[in-house]
C-alpha cells in the first residue's frame, strides 16, 4: 500500500527526529535581552497587528531578497516592515514601493528594535549569513522564509532544522520550482510507476560557479554607505576589492558562497528528493575534473552520489551531479530521442532512468518519458496551482499542523546532501561515508572538520 505524503515524511526524517535539540547562541550585543523581551508568533497563533496582516521584515534590500518580498507583496494580507541591507544605497530604490519601511544597516539591530512588531522574515543574503541571521530570528520565534541554500555549511543546515522544530514556526526554503507544476508533475510521473522503479537519476546545471585563478592582493577604498566588516560576518576579515566577492561573485568563494552545486543544486535535488522519498546519502564521491582549492569552489563538477534505496527505487540508488561543462553519460542523453522535433537540450534538470523508461526533466520545463512512441497512452495527472510565495504566508497566518511544501523539516535534510556534496569536492576521487544522525563523516577527519565552519571572533554559534 502507497503511504500518504505526510506518512512518508515522517518516516523519511524519523532518525533525524530523534537528535537532541540544540541551543545556539551567538556572542553579540543587546540579543540575550532581547530574546526574553518580546512576544513573538507561533504557528498556533494568527498574526499579531492590529490588521491581521502577517508584519514582515527583509534581510536583504535588493538582488534575491527583492525578487522575495516583492512577490509576498501581492498577497493582501502581508506588510512589510523593516528591512536590513548592508549597503544602504540599496534603500532608496526600496522606499518608492515601500515609503513607510523602516531600514536598518546591521541586521542585528532590526531584530532588536523590531522583535515586537515583526512576525516573519526573509533571510536572501549570501549563502554565509543565512545560517546566523536565521537561526537568530528563529530563536525569536519569527516565522523563517530562507533562500537557498538553507545554510553555507552542514552543521548551520542541521541548527536550522532542529531551531524551528522547537519553536513550532512556520518556514519555506526559497526553491520556488518545488511548488512549479512542472515538478510536482514529474514527481507523480514517478509515483505512479509509469518508467517502473528508478535505476539511477542524472542532475545537472551548466552554470559555472567556481573560480581556479588565485585571490587577488590588491585592495580598493570601500564604497560609501556599505559596511564591509558586517557584510564579511563570520568570515575572517581580508581588503575589500570590487566585484570578487561582493555583490555577486561570492558564489565562487568558499568562505561565502557553495559554488554551483550549492547554488543550483537545491533547485535540481527538489524534485527526485519528493520523487524518490528520499533522505540522508549513504556516500559520496567527488569525480569532477579540478578540485574546490583552499578559497574557490571548482568548475566543470561531478559528484556521486548513494542514497539508500526506496519503495520507488531498484534497490539503493546512485544519483550523480554534473555542473559546467560536465553532462550525463552520452548513452543515456542518446535514448531521449522524440517522436517529432529536435533532441532535447541538457543543460539543466535531472534524468531519471526507470527498469521500464526515462524521464527527462529540464528545470522549469515540462517533463518528458521515453522512448516517446511507449508512453503516448499515459494518463497525466491533474495539479492543483500553487503559489510558492503565498503558501509560507497562508500557514503562517493560519497556524496549525499544515506546513509550507519546502518547510526545514524538508529542505534541511535536502540541503545537507547538497552541502555534503560540495565538501567532497574538496576530497577528490575520495568516498566520503556520511553518518547523518551523527552529522558526522566517520572515515576522514579532515573532512569531517569541515562540517562546521570556523568563525571569527565575536561571531561564534553554539
Amino acid at each position: 500500500m502507497v503511504q500518504s505524503t505526510n506518512e512518508r515524511k515522517s518516516a523519511r526524517f524519523d532518525s533525524v527526529s530523534k537528535l537532541p535539540i540544540s541551543t545556539t547562541t551567538m556572542n553579540r550585543r543587546h540579543f540575550i535581552r532581547t530574546a526574553v523581551a518580546f512576544p513573538f508568533v507561533t504557528s498556533g497563533m494568527r498574526a499579531a497587528s492590529p490588521n491581521g496582516k502577517l508584519r514582515h521584515a527583509a534581510f536583504g534590500a535588493s538582488g534575491m531578497s527583492a525578487s522575495d518580498y516583492n512577490a509576498m507583496s501581492n498577497h493582501p494580507m502581508w506588510e512589510l516592515v523593516a528591512v536590513a541591507d548592508v549597503d544602504t544605497r540599496n534603500f532608496a530604490k526600496l522606499k518608492q514601493k515601500f515609503p513607510n519601511v523602516r531600514c536598518y544597516q546591521d541586521w542585528r539591530e532590526l531584530l532588536e528594535k523590531e522583535a515586537a512588531n515583526i512576525d516573519s522574515v526573509n533571510v536572501s543574503t549570501p549563502d554565509h549569513m543565512h545560517g546566523p541571521i536565521g537561526l537568530k530570528a528563529l530563536e525569536l520565534g519569527k516565522h523563517v522564509y530562507g533562500q537557498k541554500p538553507l545554510a553555507q555549511n552542514l552543521w548551520e543546515c542541521r541548527q536550522l532544522m532542529l531551531k524551528a522544530r522547537e519553536k513550532n514556526v512556520m518556514t519555506q526554503m526559497g526553491i520556488q520550482v518545488s511548488s512549479d507544476f512542472s515538478e510536482r508533475y514529474a514527481v507523480e510521473l514517478v509515483h505512479m510507476g509509469v518508467i517502473g522503479k528508478i535505476k539511477e537519476v542524472h542532475t545537472f546545471s551548466n552554470k559555472k560557479w567556481g573560480d581556479m585563478d588565485p585571490v587577488p592582493t590588491q585592495a580598493e577604498p570601500v564604497p560609501q554607505g556599505f559596511d564591509w566588516d558586517l557584510w564579511l560576518g563570520p568570515a575572517e576579515p581580508r581588503p575589500y576589492f570590487k566585484g570578487y566577492y561582493h555583490p555577486s561573485n561570492w558564489r565562487k568563494r568558499r568562505d561565502f558562497g557553495t559554488g554551483t552545486l550549492g547554488d543550483m543544486g537545491c533547485h535540481m535535488f527538489s524534485g527526485w528528493f519528493h520523487a524518490l522519498d528520499i533522505a540522508a546519502p549513504i556516500s559520496v564521491k567527488s569525480t569532477g575534473l579540478a578540485p574546490a582549492n583552499e578559497t574557490n569552489w571548482a568548475i566543470n563538477g561531478q559528484v556521486e552520489y548513494t542514497f539508500k534505496g526506496t519503495q520507488y527505487t531498484d534497490g539503493d540508488v546512485k544519483v550523480t551531479w554534473y555542473d559546467g561543462d560536465n553532462k550525463p553519460p552520452q548513452s543515456i542523453v542518446d535514448q531521449l530521442k522524440p517522436l517529432t522535433g529536435n533532441p532535447p537540450k541538457i543543460d539543466q534538470g535531472s534524468i531519471y532512468v526507470g527498469t521500464d523508461g526515462i524521464i527527462h526533466h529540464p528545470h522549469g520545463g515540462t517533463p518528458r518519458i521515453y522512448p516517446a512512441e511507449k508512453f503516448k497512452t499515459v494518463v497525466y495527472p491533474t495539479l492543483e496551482k500553487r503559489n510558492h510565495y503565498f503558501d509560507f504566508i497562508d500557514c503562517c497566518l493560519k497556524g496549525g499542523s499544515t506546513k509550507p511544501t519546502a518547510n526545514f523539516d524538508f529542505a534541511g535534510p535536502m540541503t545537507e546532501a547538497v552541502l555534503l556534496g560540495c565538501l567532497a569536492s574538496v576530497f577528490p576521487g575520495e568516498t566520503l561515508q556520511w553518518d547523518s544522525p551523527a552529522l558526522k563523516i566517520p572515515n576522514n577527519e579532515a573532512a569531517n572538520a569541515l562540517v562546521k565552519r570556523k568563525y571569527r571572533k565575536g561571531w561564534e554559534i553554539g
